[in-house]
């Protein structure tokens, strides 16, 4: 936001320079980048927060002034020689959507002169970076910067019926701007419309049908107050950033309607000529009212550390705009905000407005006191063994954006519930709350494949969304996991493919991490899945994990080339789970036999069901069980695949016959073949 110290000095009595005026600023809250000089003025460039809405104009930086320089703001008189003619009996306002459009007011002025503005008025704007259009235009512009609320002039005699209605827009209505653009408008959208058709975008620009040209003589001067929400929303979705829009979005001032359109009467009545029509139109169906807010002269101290008597408070907040009361034998106050603070509902805003200007300098550089221990939160300790232990896998820890492309993210969602909507996104392609991390894991794929790396592993452990009731959407934790590419690229042996076996291995070594046991596997029914390469990790019934390939339905829309495998674990329901007890175990003093068991087996019959088998045969001696070949090939049988394991078995208390063991593997073969249909070697 630019600033004139030269048109700052009509509007107040500034008893700093323009450097000095900088630096106060500043330290009352208003940054103020630099002073550049002008000619004969000085421009201070402001950075302004998205809360300041009030500083987006001379008047509202020239209330700061006032305080910073110890002086007062100069009387503004608006004076209008007005005709006995009544506007209300010329034109008529209408409001349909009180909720988007809650105050529309109007001036009527007569027997104008369109023409060049006059040379002071010309170099006023250009000062501040705004050209010149012809004098009425000049005038509301210059009325926006000098007092924050845009306001726009329309040809009164290309109004049909000479009628202003505040509405949302028909089917398929379309509005040609003054930019010259035929723009689509949407039913979510608010315009301006004659008794016809739609004359403006409310809050944004002005149509090209009633514009102000040189045939103009009669001016209807718009100044209106719109929701916030609403004019943002509509100048992200027709990508129309305007100095209005950007007032509007922010909030303007609800009571300075009227004024600021005398404001603009009178300048067109001193440079344009004219006469203005008896009283403004002025549509106000429901008033916006202010509450009070309290402020406690130990809140103060406790937030900032400053030391400020409840009466300086009550000083301050006066001299900013505020409506004041004390509290009698109390130290505290109640005070109301001005209408043109908006960004004031709470005490500690309050609080922020009497440090400001008390001064930030004066604020203590303390630690604040602290007399307990730090600790981890919950789980964090058993987080730190997962991201060990995928470290020491090969993978890296992603942390992608929690905003996602809807229709992407609805791909790896496991139920029909929508995801949380943003309702102000930043990015209009990213206007959802992600229910999964797979869409962020997946460009972060996709941009490596870009860059050239073939051979990525990345897992992220964050928190996904979904839409609830209530206002906040309900939360849960997942790690996932995304792995391609090769294996061992640098090893002299030679290279190959990582397959859905490593990922697996992935996920127990995680499950493993967290000391616990206990879990069953199963084939996966999930629809971004390969249905052949998948499988869920579930306990008790409940579904911790799913993994696999992904779908090549879905790696056509990411145009991988190369299988993708990745998994996704409900991170929270294993925080859930207690880990198991661990127990010292001395090393085994006797020596093991194993035996291996080769056989063709069916297709439909899943290892965790045959190991699971084995355990329950009720072996004590068995110590464990373990595949180390599987092979499906053309010498296999169709819906068979060929099996090889290996059953080690170790007593206790003394070494194992041969034919002891002989009796025991004998009981796993037959269990083969009686339970599972194996074809035994």
């Amino acid at each position: 936001m630019k600033i004139s110290y030269n048109w700052l000095n009509e509007l107040v009595a500034l008893t700093l320079s323009p450097v000095e005026l900088r630096e106060a600023l500043t330290m009352a809250g208003l940054a103020v980048e630099g002073v550049e000089e002008v000619g004969d003025d000085h421009i201070l460039d402001l950075d302004l927060t998205s809360n300041r809405p009030d500083a987006l104009s001379h008047l509202g930086v020239a209330r700061e002034a006032a305080i910073v320089c110890g002086t007062a703001l100069k009387p503004q008189n608006i004076t209008l020689n007005e005709s006995d003619e009544l506007a209300e009996s010329v034109a008529s306002i209408e409001i349909h959507d009180a909720d988007l459009c809650p105050r529309y007011a109007a001036r009527i002025v007569r027997g104008v002169k369109v023409g060049p503005s006059p040379e002071w008025l010309v170099k006023r704007l250009e000062s501040i970076g705004q050209r010149s259009v012809n004098n009425i235009a000049d005038i509301t512009n210059y009325v926006m910067f000098e007092m924050g609320q845009p306001t726009h002039a329309f040809d009164l005699n290309l109004l049909h019926d000479r009628r202003i209605i505040v509405r949302r827009p028909h089917a398929g209505e379309q509005l040609t701007t003054l930019d010259g653009t035929k723009r689509e408008l949407a039913p979510n959208h608010l315009l301006i419309a004659d008794a016809d058709h739609a004359v403006a975008i409310a809050g944004v620009m002005g149509g090209e049908e009633t514009e102000i040209n040189e045939q103009t003589t009669d001016v209807l001067i718009e100044s209106a107050y719109f929701n916030s929400a609403s004019v943002r929303a509509t100048a992200r979705a027709l990508g129309m950033d305007t100095e209005a829009s950007y007032r509007f979005a922010r909030g303007v001032d609800h009571d300075g309607q009227v004024r600021a359109a005398d404001r603009v009467a009178q300048l067109i009545q001193e440079i344009a000529g004219g006469t203005v029509l008896k009283g403004a139109i002025d549509v106000y169906p429901s008033r916006i009212t202010r509450n009070t807010v309290a402020l406690r002269e130990a809140r103060v101290e406790k937030l900032t550390g400053l030391k400020v008597e409840i009466e300086r408070a009550a000083e301050i907040l006066r001299s900013l705009g505020f409506e004041v009361e004390l509290a009698a034998g109390e130290k505290q106050l109640r005070a109301t905000a001005p209408s043109f603070r908006v960004d004031i509902s709470r005490e500690e805003d309050l609080v922020e407005e009497v440090a400001r200007h008390v001064g930030y300098n004066l604020v203590a550089t303390t630690l604040p006191e602290w007399s307990g221990l730090g600790r981890y939160l919950p789980g964090d300790d058993r987080r730190r063994n997962v991201r060990r232990t995928l470290a020491t896998l090969g993978f890296d820890e992603a942390y992608t954006f929690s905003f996602v492309n809807g229709e992407r993210d609805q791909l790896f969602r496991q139920s029909e519930k929508q995801a949380g909507v943003l309702s102000n996104p930043i990015d209009v392609n990213q206007s959802e709350m992600r229910s999964s991390l797979m869409t962020g894991l997946l460009e972060s794929l996709q941009h490596n494949f870009n860059q050239g790396r073939k051979d990525v592993k990345l897992f992220e452990l964050g928190r996904v969304f979904k839409a609830s009731e209530s206002k906040r959407p309900n939360e849960r934790e997942l790690l996932s996991l995304v792995l391609s590419g090769e294996v061992a690229t640098d090893n002299w042996r030679g290279a190959r493919q990582v397959d859905f076996y490593d990922l697996a291995g992935a996920i127990e070594s995680v499950v493993s991490s967290l000391s616990i046991s206990g879990f069953t596997i199963e084939r996966a029914s999930v629809e971004y899945l390969h249905p052949g390469q998948s499988a869920a990790l579930s306990r008790d019934g409940v579904e911790v994990a799913r993994y696999g390939r992904l779908h090549p339905r879905i790696a056509s829309l990411y145009k991988f080339r190369q299988p993708v495998y990745i998994g996704e674990i409900e991170f929270e329901k294993l925080l859930e789970i207690p880990a198991d007890e661990v127990r010292y175990s001395a090393l085994p003093r006797l020596p093991a036999s194993s035996r291996d068991v080769s056989a063709l087996v069916p297709d439909t019959a899943m290892w965790g069901d045959i190991e699971k088998a084995i355990r329950e045969l009720g072996i004590s001696e068995i110590v464990e069980v373990r595949v180390f070949d599987m092979y499906k090939g053309k010498e296999v049988p169709e819906g068979m695949r060929s099996l090889a394991f290996r059953v080690t078995y170790r007593g206790k208390g003394r070494t194992l016959t041969d034919e002891e063991v002989a009796v025991m593997h004998g009981r796993v073969r037959q269990l083969l073949e009686s339970r599972f249909g194996a074809q035994l070697r």
